[in-house]
């Protein structure tokens, strides 16, 4: 692939996701957040929208990936932050000023793939971990030729692309995959930054658009991105055998099916009155759920200038607005239903 294509690609997903969203002279406040990448397509979106409605707030977001978002937190170095791994207990207790965790939207993990003359992909549940802990190492193995009669399947090797930097997206792509799989679990387990087995057929690649972009020019690829790069790109995800024993697609409607299960614990963060808005689905029952389909996090300090608390009560008040959350289809996300933006707006008024 020449450079230059390589370069519009991943602009288009967002690559260039150090330079300020936002850019708004004169702004009185200035909030600088950092984290995911996984809904940074969104975000970029979002975050200028808002300033351009805001003149007196301007709003910065670098994507670096959920483990490098909570350290900055942690750290005190950002007005907020960003991870679809939402937040530990011993990182929560790091934090000063105590912690606001909202989920703020949600989206699908996919299984986007390179290769050539395969336009539909079938993966079952008992072939997906075993690819990503490389026993099945052909794209022509008995397994994967089963599940898909009729498709010309090469006898070729695969390429697997993982995360190479501290990763919410590997966090909930390994939690389903641990959930599923003992072999998995066992030999790899939940991370940010797991150890995956070693291989001279996987790489490893920075964020979302990095992930996206070494697929896109490596033929025989498979790799873990959210749905929304997908999407923007054009690259093909493999329908992947839920719980129900059904091959679904992603999409708003599966990922909303997957979603409808997840319930809220209930209660308050540990070491705080603030309510408990984690909640996770790691292998969703419902028929047409999608097995991969996760909330993202804005991560907020509960005590911080009164300036800045209230543009974040600002922005999280738009984000959350009919107008924003109808915007998330569009762009490969899911829309959060209305009984957790209430959530949400209760959960904000925390922030301080």
């Amino acid at each position: 692939m020449k450079f230059s294509t390589l370069l519009k690609t991943a602009a288009a997903v967002g690559c260039l996701s150090g330079l300020a969203l936002a850019p708004v002279a004169h702004a009185d406040v200035k909030l600088n957040g950092s984290g995911a990448s996984f809904p940074f397509p969104l975000y970029s979106k979002w975050f200028k929208d808002f300033s351009k409605e805001n003149k007196d707030i301007r709003v910065d977001y670098q994507a670096k990936g959920s483990g490098a978002g909570i350290q900055d937190l942690i750290n005190g170095v950002v007005d907020f932050a960003a991870s679809d791994a939402a937040m530990k207990e011993d990182e929560m207790s790091q934090v000063k000023q105590g912690v606001v965790l909202l989920p703020i939207t949600a989206g699908e993990v996919v299984l986007a793939y390179n290769v050539e003359g395969v336009e539909e992909l079938k993966l079952p549940r008992d072939v997906y971990p075993q690819i990503f802990l490389g026993t099945i190492t052909k794209w022509n193995d008995p397994k994967i030729a089963d599940a898909n009669p009729g498709v010309d399947l090469p006898d070729e090797d695969i390429t697997v692309v993982v995360r190479s930097d501290s990763s919410g997206t590997t966090y909930v792509f390994t939690g389903h995959l641990s959930e599923i799989s003992g072999d998995f679990k066992d030999a790899v387990g939940q991370a940010k930054a797991p150890n995956w087995p070693d291989s001279d057929k996987l790489i490893k690649a920075p964020k979302n658009d990095g992930v996206t972009a070494q697929i896109k020019q490596i033929p025989g690829s498979i790799g873990y991105i959210e749905y929304g790069y997908a999407k923007l790109t054009g690259q093909p995800s493999a329908l992947l055998e839920n719980k129900a024993g059904n091959f679904v697609a992603p999409g708003p409607e599966s990922g909303a099916a997957a979603l409808a299960s997840a319930e809220f614990p209930g209660g308050t963060l540990p070491g705080s009155d603030v309510p408990n808005l984690i909640a996770w689905v790691w292998d969703p029952a419902g028929e047409n759920a999608y097995p991969i389909a996760t909330f993202t996090w804005l991560l907020l300090y509960a005590e911080q200038d009164d300036d800045k608390a209230a543009a974040l009560r600002k922005l999280v008040d738009y984000v959350t607005s009919e107008e924003a959350q109808g915007q998330a289809d569009g762009l490969g996300y899911i829309p959060l239903p209305e009984e957790v933006i209430e959530k949400v707006r209760a959960a904000a008024e925390y922030v301080k």
